[in-house]
């Protein structure tokens, strides 16, 4: 895996994934705080907030797409780097002076969000023009590990952080990991392809993406099961949040349960670096074996969730459950990206991640603040246990999928343009 990092440009991309990767930990734990802590918000509007977040993937994901496609995909990463570095410094800004309210919290954290789908629809679709098809997987599992590993340790430094000097402050780290992302990414001294001269018909090009996705055999029932997955996960891990920081022990102050939220993601962490390393292991198996177990095993982990007692008892609880849930998506991630930059041109390399990243993160836009609701309503541990039903269905339906038969396969032929007159 390590002659991966000999393709030019690869171990720059690389790091500045690590390092952005390991800054947005901590904004994982200090953003729920500056809500809950800072600007006492109810359980509805923290699910609000977390939806603002995602709202643009749901709006917007299929334009990010088109955008990723129509020009260079560096100068996107160079350029949405640094404008969220600056938004999250003024986010931090107006906390501390006593200027942010909810209303403005929603809308900064939605234009984050927009600036996150222009950098993840540019970003996914960037590596393929680093790696060739073959190193695809390991590429991939390079960087999961690297972020897994971040994962270990940056809940835990910003729970740490949070409790020290406040949430704040907190992510002013995350503000300066994503500028010494930027400047990484800058360096990069690999030729992109010009752009594709020519007119261009928006409609089609949107039409293309998801036919795409949604008529392939194997990626149609992949996308389905992921959206539904998403929806499912963001009102289990919204109730999550909740839970541990109000509800798991009564005990503790939020700012003191914060720190408990960042050993507990944490240990989640654990798991996925675990799931990375013996990623590539499950993946000769195919695949699509690889996915349809993280469908089948992630709802057995939020079931602990569910489950889980208060006080000391219910840490070890919540702490395997998120170790539980990591690993299968360790084991996950690397095939899933793996296998479908593989099978898509890079002429759609941006579609096909917009169309699958819009309604993948646009379901959080839905699924936060249901949690949100559900938690405020019916209780953390109900909120949850509903979730852990969807994803079972969810998996009930890639388990009888053609999914599970799905393998890594050699580069696609360029599938052959859309016709003017065929609309």
């Amino acid at each position: 895996m390590a002659g991966v990092f000999g393709h030019p440009g690869y171990s720059r991309f690389w790091a500045a994934d690590t390092v952005s990767t390991f800054g947005t930990y901590v904004t994982t734990v200090a953003l729920p705080i500056v809500a809950i802590v800072t600007l006492r918000a109810t359980d509805a509007q923290v699910g609000l907030i977390n939806g603002a977040r995602w709202l643009p993937y749901l709006l917007f994901g299929l334009l990010a797409g088109v955008v990723a496609d129509r020009y260079r995909r560096r100068p996107i990463l160079v350029a949405t780097d640094v404008a969220r570095a600056a938004l999250l410094a003024l986010i931090a800004a107006l906390a501390l002076t006593g200027m942010l309210n909810i209303p403005a919290l929603m809308l900064l954290v939605a234009v984050f969000g927009v600036l996150s789908l222009l950098y993840e629809a540019a970003h996914q679709s960037y590596l393929p023009r680093l790696v060739p098809p073959a190193a695809l997987t390991p590429a991939n599992a390079r960087m999961e590990q690297s972020a897994s590993l971040a994962q270990t340790t940056g809940p835990f430094l910003g729970g740490s952080l949070v409790a020290a000097v406040g949430a704040p402050l907190a992510m002013v780290v995350d503000a300066v990991s994503y500028l010494v992302s930027g400047l990484l990414l800058a360096t990069i001294r690999r030729d992109e392809p010009a752009p594709r001269p020519g007119r261009r018909h928006l409609g089609r090009e949107l039409r293309e993406g998801l036919s795409w996705v949604y008529r392939h055999p194997v990626l149609a029932p992949y996308a389905v099961t992921l959206h539904a997955r998403f929806l499912f996960a963001s009102v289990a891990s919204t109730a999550f949040t909740l839970f541990v920081v109000r509800g798991l022990d009564p005990r503790l102050a939020p700012d003191r349960a914060a720190f408990g939220l960042g050993v507990v993601l944490a240990v989640g962490g654990v798991g996925a670096v675990v799931g990375n390393s013996l990623s590539h292991r499950v993946g000769r198996w195919g695949a699509g074996r690889a996915i349809v177990l993280e469908r089948v095993v992630e709802p057995l982990g939020w079931t602990l969730v569910a489950l889980a007692a208060t006080g000391t008892a219910g840490w070890v609880m919540v702490g395997a459950a998120q170790f539980v849930v990591w690993l299968a998506l360790g084991v996950s991630g690397p095939n899933e990206m793996g296998y479908r930059q593989a099978v898509t041109p890079d002429r759609l390399q941006g579609r096909m991640n917009g169309t699958i990243r819009s309604l993948n993160w646009g379901m959080l836009t839905i699924g936060a603040p249901v949690g949100g609701l559900l938690a405020e309503q019916i209780g953390y541990r109900p909120a949850i246990g509903l979730a852990v039903v969807g994803m079972a269905v969810a998996a009930t339906v890639a388990v009888l999928s053609p999914l599970h038969h799905a393998r890594h396969p050699e580069p696609a032929p360029e599938p052959a343009p859309t016709p003017a007159g065929r609309n």
